[in-house]
């Protein structure tokens, strides 16, 4: 039973992650104006249209922004939560107000990690890119993605013998110490709720 109920979960994980990572960095890229025009961007379309676009009659896009887009990732990360707290055992927790508050608050703490994780993925293919494939399609969305991060490094910290930048790093060591600290606010809402 054990088994089966790993290889639910990681077929949850995969689904329920492959369009909520999506609609993330479909969001990023429209917020940090990420051409579209490359294979990653032609992607995510194709992956997130069918939520985006319905919730769009709905949640308007303010200031630049496409809150339709933040909204589904939202709640497919909500979604993603109820579907493994129901796979083990939990059930009517959810049905109460501390539960949709707990769903809610941890699905806006996974989103800030999955965020995270798109950060640091990011800015690794940036600076790969940047040595192998400076003209590769994809230069232009990680540029537009990692820039805002990395330019305001770049200005206190200047390369090392003029070749070396060090900023993507640094970008990825403090996403990692901010992943460090995800767990302990998951349980402290736990505690808090429950």
């Amino acid at each position: 039973m054990a088994f089966i109920n790993q290889a639910l979960k990681l077929v949850i994980d995969v689904a329920f992650g492959l369009v909520t990572y999506a609609l993330l960095l479909r969001f990023a890229m429209q917020a940090m104006r990420a051409p579209f025009r490359n294979p990653l961007g032609q992607a995510t379309m194709a992956l997130t249209d069918w939520a985006v676009k319905p919730l769009r009659r709905i949640v308007p896009g303010v200031r630049g922004y496409d809150w339709a887009t933040f909204v589904a990732a939202f709640i497919m990360q909500a979604l993603w939560i109820v579907a493994i707290l129901l796979l083990f055992g939990a059930g009517f927790e959810l049905l109460s107000l501390p539960g949709a508050a707990y769903v809610a608050l941890i699905a806006l703490v996974k989103l800030v990690e999955a965020a995270l994780w798109i950060l640091i993925v990011a800015v690794l293919a940036f600076a790969l890119l940047s040595w192998v494939a400076p003209d590769s399609p994809l230069s232009g969305v990680l540029n537009a993605l990692t820039f805002p991060l990395l330019r305001p490094l770049r200005k206190v910290i200047p390369p090392i013998g003029g070749t070396l930048d060090l900023s993507p790093l640094i970008v990825i060591v403090l996403a990692q110490i901010v992943l460090l600290l995800i767990p302990r606010l998951e349980a402290a809402l736990t505690a808090l709720l429950f």
